[in-house]
């Protein structure tokens, strides 16, 4: 039956000292794998100089424990320090568990004992080893975009966990607006940083809370920095996993200035409807007499008595014109209008 080669140009650096065992894994390779380009180091010594010439790109390493001049686990970490990201498949005669198991703690990707190594499960080795390392790489660049997108934001942001609500991350912009220190906020919980008649209502609200991932409606809360001060903050949260916990990834904007600024306005809005129904209401009277009054002022005789009663109500509703005029401009003072800044 003719053997099915993996259609990939491995270059594998079999680091072995031992030219029977080193015939027998190159003889492996041949043939599971299409076309691999294998060198081999007889010590740590050689594989040092393998390792730190970069027109190698070694897809994979294949460690044998006992080299000349190093081994066990002193040998792993100086190969793990130098492999550039490949994976370092140990490959050895002692049959010591306990050992494995620690050497893949090191960073090893597998473990093959020589008296039970075959072509296939090399072959699977590899390809188990190589698929790892995909995934490894492309959790690290999701994870650096997260970091880039996260840190470099403008706008506060944490994470916390949604078990205990303690933070899990803060960015830049987070520490600077609540005055606290990343390793405060990392000693904190979401209770921390609301005042403490607050607190009944946030557990509340994350008990109600939805695992829906498409629960992100903005909500408006009070939060508190560490100088004390109360502000209001506008929380966009989304559900994500972080570092293997359930978590929330929250935006906090500070919409303080914004709200106050609403209230100006309304409160300007409310003097306004009041003028409004001072001119239609109360001003109109005096001026009503006044009009009735222009009329008979026209057809006075030389009743001195009439015309002196004429006289005291144009001069009683001037008065109360020039009262309504006066608490119209209390109520336009210009100091009423300056606007929060935006």
């Amino acid at each position: 039956m003719e053997a099915v080669h993996e259609k990939k140009d491995y270059q594998i650096l079999v680091i072995e000292d031992n030219p029977g065992d080193f015939a027998l894994v190159e003889e492996f390779l041949l043939s599971e794998l299409e076309s691999p380009v294998i060198f081999n180091a007889t010590d740590c010594r050689r594989a040092g100089e393998f390792l730190s010439d970069h027109k190698y790109q070694f897809d994979i390493i294949l460690l044998d424990l006992s080299l000349p001049d190093k081994n066990g686990e002193p040998l792993i970490l100086e190969i793990i320090e130098n492999c550039r990201d490949a994976p370092v498949i140990v490959l050895t005669g002692y049959a010591d568990f306990k050992f494995g198991i620690k050497s893949l703690a090191l960073g090893v990707s597998d473990y093959i004992l020589k008296d039970e190594l075959t072509s296939l499960t090399l072959h699977k080795s590899i390809l188990y080893s190589s698929e790892r390392k995909k995934i490894v790489s492309a959790l690290a660049e999701s994870e650096k975009k997260y970091s880039e997108l996260f840190h470099l934001s403008p706008l506060p942001m944490y994470v916390f966990d949604i078990d205990n609500l303690s933070f899990l991350d803060v960015n830049e912009a987070c520490i600077r607006h609540y005055g606290y220190t990343r390793e405060e906020f990392l000693e904190m919980d979401l209770k921390s940083i609301r005042p403490p008649e607050e607190v009944p209502a946030l557990e509340k609200g994350l008990l109600a809370g939805s695992p829906d991932p498409r629960n992100n409606r903005p909500d408006i809360y009070k939060h508190r920095k560490k100088n004390g001060e109360v502000i209001q903050v506008d929380i966009q949260s989304n559900f994500i996993e972080f570092r293997g916990k359930n978590a929330k990834v929250t935006i906090a904007t500070d919409v303080t200035e914004r709200l106050n600024y609403i209230k100006a306005i309304e409160a300007q809005n409310e003097k306004m409807r009041e003028i409004s129904w001072i001119q239609s209401h109360v001003v109109r009277a005096p001026l009503a007499r006044i009009m009735g009054l222009i009329p008979l002022v026209k057809d006075l005789n030389e009743d001195n008595d009439q015309r002196e009663k004429m006289f005291e109500y144009l001069i009683l509703s001037v008065n109360e014109l020039d009262e309504m005029i006066k608490s119209i401009t209390d109520k336009t003072r210009i100091t009423d209008y300056q606007l929060l800044p935006k």
